[in-house]
């Protein structure tokens, strides 16, 4: 809707709803407390000022005689002492207020604060839960599982003698020496000539030994001419 001066105004609805905002703020409304304060502070000096300027008003009528002038100036001192009585208590009730309202905001912030906390953590919860950990669990063990399997295979002896077993090779051993032994018991008893038996001369050494027999004849034949 446009007013009379052209301007549009603001629905009354839109100004409720933004002073209720500006009302419920802790902030603006400690602000607004703390300004209040300061013009009750304000307002108290200026009635200070003016007590002590109808003090010196009473006592120059009195001085001067007049009396009733000077007690109705006193009778004005004391309403004035009385509203400085008002704001006093005013100020009291503001300073109050505004402590309930700092405390309160800080207890709101706090449970703001650990109302954020609980639902980070049903969160976390939810994310991770029992169900997860346990499957993370067992997936871990498998995969420990598999890699102990692989070290197994891995760490397996590739010589296939070493794999024999060692019964077999004892049993084989058994074998080899029984076979022998009636082997042994198999041979012909030695007789008389082949226990005495010489042994064979080398072959290589006769036609020297021949030679050398034949060439100490022929030289002691020559010594024997010549005598």
């Amino acid at each position: 809707m446009m007013n009379l001066f052209g301007k549009k105004k603001t629905p009354t609805s839109t100004v409720s709803a933004t002073s209720t905002r500006q009302a419920t703020d802790p902030q603006q409304t400690v602000v607004k407390l703390r300004e209040t304060i300061a013009n009750q502070e304000k307002r108290e000096e200026h009635l200070q000022k003016k007590i002590d300027q109808i003090v010196k008003e009473a006592k120059l009528k009195m001085s001067k005689g007049d009396k009733k002038g000077a007690l109705f100036a006193m009778k004005r001192k004391k309403l004035y002492e009385q509203e400085q009585d008002k704001i006093a208590n005013v100020k009291m009730t503001l300073e109050t207020q505004v402590i309930s309202l700092e405390s309160a905001a800080q207890n709101a912030m706090t449970f703001q604060a650990m109302q954020a906390g609980t639902k980070t953590m049903a969160k976390i919860r939810d994310d991770v839960g029992i169900e997860k950990v346990d499957d993370v669990m067992d997936e871990i063990k498998e995969e420990m599982e598999l890699a102990q399997e692989i070290n197994d295979a891995i760490a397996q002896p590739i010589d296939p003698l070493l794999m024999a077993d060692e019964d077999d090779l004892l049993a084989e051993l058994n074998d080899l020496e029984t076979a022998d032994l009636e082997a042994e018991l198999l041979k012909p008893p030695p007789t008389a000539e082949s226990s005495f038996s010489l042994p064979d001369a080398p072959r290589n050494e006769l036609p020297a030994l021949a030679k050398k027999e034949e060439d100490d004849l022929k030289a002691l034949e020559a010594e024997l001419a010549g005598l």
